[in-house]
């Protein structure tokens, strides 16, 4: 059983996560198709969902980096300091997550995309995964 002390952390850590999310910069899905279009090398989109949903279908281009191995993976994200990055996961939660521990660790440029995956998906925004593109 959750003692009182545990159960508090766990509220306090979720709830900074999703108030986290909402003040990180947002970024529209066509803004970001048009960004993608002019070629812009400077973005780079984290993926911070699962390995599987990843397979299952992701934005072309995206890293996968599940949101609970941002952290260990920082050293190789740090070459990416100096770029726009966008996150976005399933539906928000888990990129707040991703989002916390990036700007406590240097990054300024980030941008949450708006209505994540689910969005993207809802919007007919075209999808890659380990078969085909869609």
């Amino acid at each position: 059983m959750l003692n009182i002390k545990t159960l508090f952390t766990i509220i306090v850590s979720l709830f900074t996560s999703v108030v986290f999310a909402g003040e990180t910069a947002k970024i529209s899905q066509q803004d970001l198709l048009t960004a993608l279009n002019e070629n812009k090398g400077n973005i780079v989109l984290l993926d911070v969902r699962s390995t599987s949903e990843y397979e299952h279908g992701h934005i072309a281009g995206a890293i996968n980096i599940s949101h609970d191995n941002v952290e260990e993976s920082l050293s190789l994200l740090a070459q990416y300091k100096d770029n726009d990055v966008i996150v976005y996961c399933r539906s928000g939660r888990r990129a707040g997550i991703a989002e916390r521990i990036l700007a406590e660790n240097g990054f300024n440029k980030l941008h949450h995309l708006e209505g994540d995956m689910n969005g993207w998906v809802a919007a007919k925004l075209p999808v890659v995964n380990s078969e085909h593109s869609h």
